[in-house]
């Protein structure tokens, strides 16, 4: 009897399973408003307890709404702890766990007061939940802040107007209202404020802006990454490493040969500041468009030494990600091979380092991860070909790991696309690789796909391994029975160093190489369907879809999103100019030959791809004068098919949930039409 109830039993679960699979349904443009991202995750001291905030449409609101959340370890239950249409973020645990620092820009009308307002502010909540309280009510707001170790304190930077002391400071004050070149800007001072008194300090107000900073352990130093000014160029070659000793007041200012001279480009950008927990150690982060960034210890007392770290495999250590101590360990994120892992750089001294660990392992792409105060357990979201991310929980020796979250249960209903990792070897005999979506009920073998080429940008970046629907093609594409190929080019990262500096002085070529081999190995594979081929992208892969429809007729349609098409014009008008003139091996003056030869305006002529083009009205990455070239010279005198898309108050990301549906409905219309001769058609449009 036992033995029947079993057997039926596990028919029925056989049967419920097989109609959950049936009940699952193709993925829509609609569903992509309805997915939820974690951007940041912080476990309570004592390991039971992960903060995170939580990303997600809200409409009928036009830009996505952040809340923060903590989930129990133990029992997987999550509780939502803001409701606010604000930017909850940054979410601190205090030292004993009692409270969540964060900060958020609340506003109750019009005429409310700080905090408010409107302005960013830092506020506290229990972790299990009730009203959170202000901590801060500083007029314009914060800027970002920093508990310190103990619990006890915490730093915050507000912004000033500085002019520059020259001949025409007092003109410029005199006629404020207008905007400069130069000469005026905002700079960062920080402010300490103790927890316990609640009074507070001005502890850095010099002239120079602080980029970043980080508070010794023991609280009695201050690190800093400062420039001469907030814009951005002078981020990029002229920020410095800087010591402040709070009690002392003085300032000492470390050599930076090792990432100044002694490297191919002066125009590295300075980040990731962290103390090793006996305040003898501070590691920091040296990022350059082209090359492989680098990490660095001051090893700090009487004769403080600087040493550069080795990097296991030529890993590529991610920018603008945290650098956490364990001891004399430090935990980072790299790059490997379109994964992203957290490791641990083991036994860091003035001597040298002892090895490494891989803590995640496997097909996951890591973000945000913090650790118990014991150091035990470890707290990790990442992403996996089927998720778009969830936080997981495990031991810091990298075992044991299981899910406390799942914020995007709707995907259960899903028809998720195949996803594979798919190689081939370029025109030179440089093996490359990309990722490669499928639509979920392909069969290989069984006829050609239209595919569209998605091109990422940077370059220096890569396309993961990771479900990632995004409005640039991916998971979109193979849900309308398209192939979605995107080959990760010559200087992506996570593939070697050579790979990746392959790339400086051959923009334009090696890479157009790689992606068009791609192609053709995709056809020969018997996946991509000469005939029915589309291309797009976006900043970077703007670029290159503008390249390579100057190189080739094959593809039917193009959409080319925030594209350069003069490197001249960019280096000139771009808010980071050093990447142009990193990847041109000199100024416009110096290599006049590779500024031309990498730009795609002066081959325009050659293009007769119908061409959808997309900017953001104030991008200043990529102005729109670029796009504004591709539209006349395809318009006006080639007679091309193009439409030229500008989305209003947009810099080079759009944020807003109209302009976003408008971009995802333009490229599906457009690229229908030109590749398989189809009608526009319009969605239904999803209630308000």
């Amino acid at each position: 009897m036992a033995r029947r109830y079993t057997l039926t039993f596990a028919l029925l679960l056989v049967a419920c399973t097989t109609a959950v699979a049936l009940a699952r349904r193709d993925i829509t443009l609609d569903d992509y408003f309805t997915q939820a991202y974690i951007s940041e995750t912080a476990i309570s001291p004592d390991g039971k307890l992960v903060a995170y905030t939580e990303m997600r449409w809200d409409a009928p609101h036009e830009t996505r709404n952040y809340d923060l959340w903590v989930a129990d370890v133990a029992t997987r239950h999550a509780e939502r702890l803001t409701f606010d249409r604000a930017t909850e973020g940054s979410p601190q645990w205090s030292a004993d766990g009692k409270w969540i620092y964060f900060t958020a820009n609340y506003e109750r009308g019009k005429e409310a007061e700080v905090p408010y307002d409107g302005s960013t502010q830092i506020w506290r909540i229990s972790p299990s939940g009730g009203e959170a309280t202000p901590v801060t009510r500083i007029k314009d707001g914060i800027r970002n802040f920093k508990l310190n170790a103990a619990g006890n304190s915490l730093i915050y930077s507000v912004s000033a107007e500085q002019y520059e002391d020259d001949d025409w400071k007092a003109l410029r004050e005199e006629h404020s209202g207008v905007t400069y070149g130069h000469g005026k800007f905002n700079k960062k001072e920080l402010y300490r404020l103790d927890l316990n008194s609640w009074r507070t300090e001005k502890i850095y107000g010099e002239p120079r802006h602080v980029e970043e900073y980080a508070m010794s352990p023991d609280g009695k130093s201050l690190a800093l990454i400062t420039t001469e000014t907030d814009y951005l160029i002078h981020n990029e070659g002229k920020s410095v490493f800087q010591l402040l000793d709070l009690e002392s007041k003085q300032i000492v200012t470390l050599n930076d040969d090792l990432w100044r001279k002694s490297v191919a480009s002066p125009f590295g950008w300075l980040d990731g500041l962290s103390w090793s927990p006996d305040n003898k150690k501070v590691a920091i982060r040296c990022t350059w468009d082209g090359y492989p960034p680098e990490l660095y210890v001051a090893h700090l007392g009487n004769d403080t030494l600087l040493t550069k770290l080795a990097r296991p495999n030529e890993w590529h250590p991610q920018a603008g990600k945290p650098l956490v101590w364990q001891g004399n360990d430090l935990c980072i994120l790299v790059e490997d091979h379109a994964r992203v892992r957290v490791i641990r750089l083991q036994g860091i001294s003035r001597s040298g380092q002892n090895g490494y660990k891989v803590l995640t392992s496997g097909d996951v792409v890591c973000g945000s991860f913090s650790f118990s105060k014991d150091g035990r357990t470890l707290a990790v979201e990442w992403d996996t070909p089927k998720s778009p991310g969830d936080v997981y929980v495990g031991s810091s020796t990298g075992t044991g790991f299981k899910s406390v979250t799942n914020i995007n249960p709707q995907m259960a209903e899903w028809k998720i696309p195949q996803m594979e990792i798919f190689t081939w070897i370029a025109p030179d005999g440089t093996p490359v690789e990309g990722v490669l979506e499928l639509p979920p009920d392909y069969v290989k073998g069984s006829g050609p796909l239209p595919t569209f080429v998605s091109l990422h940008g940077g370059p220096t970046d890569s396309d993961k391994y990771r479900f990632e629907y995004w409005i640039y093609g991916r998971i979109l594409w193979p849900s309308q029975g398209w192939a979605c190929f995107c080959p990760n080019y010559r200087g992506s990262t996570g593939f070697g160093d050579k790979f990746m500096t392959d790339l400086i002085g051959h923009e334009n070529e090696i890479e157009v190489n790689d992606i068009l081999s791609g192609v053709d190995a995709l056809i020969a594979a018997g996946i991509a369907d000469s005939s029915k081929l589309a291309v797009g992208g976006w900043s970077n892969g703007g670029f290159l879809t503008n390249a390579v429809i100057t190189h080739t007729t094959r593809f039917r349609a193009a959409s080319s999103g925030a594209g350069v098409m003069d490197m001249m014009t960019q280096w000139g008008i771009e808010d980071t100019p050093g990447h142009v003139v990193n990847y041109m091996e000199g100024l416009p003056w110096e290599t006049q030959e590779e500024w031309i030869k990498s730009s795609p305006s002066w081959n325009m002529n050659k293009i007769t791809t119908p061409t959808l083009i997309h900017v953001g009205e104030g991008d200043e990455r990529v102005p729109a004068a670029h796009a504004r070239m591709l539209h006349r010279a395809l318009k006006e005198y080639l007679h091309v098919p193009t439409e030229l898309v500008v989305y209003p108050a947009q810099g080079h990301g759009i944020s807003k949930r109209t302009f976003r549906r408008a971009k995802m409905e333009w490229d599906l219309n457009w690229i229908k039409k030109y590749t398989l001769g189809q009608d526009v058609t319009l969605p239904p449009q999803p209630a308000q």
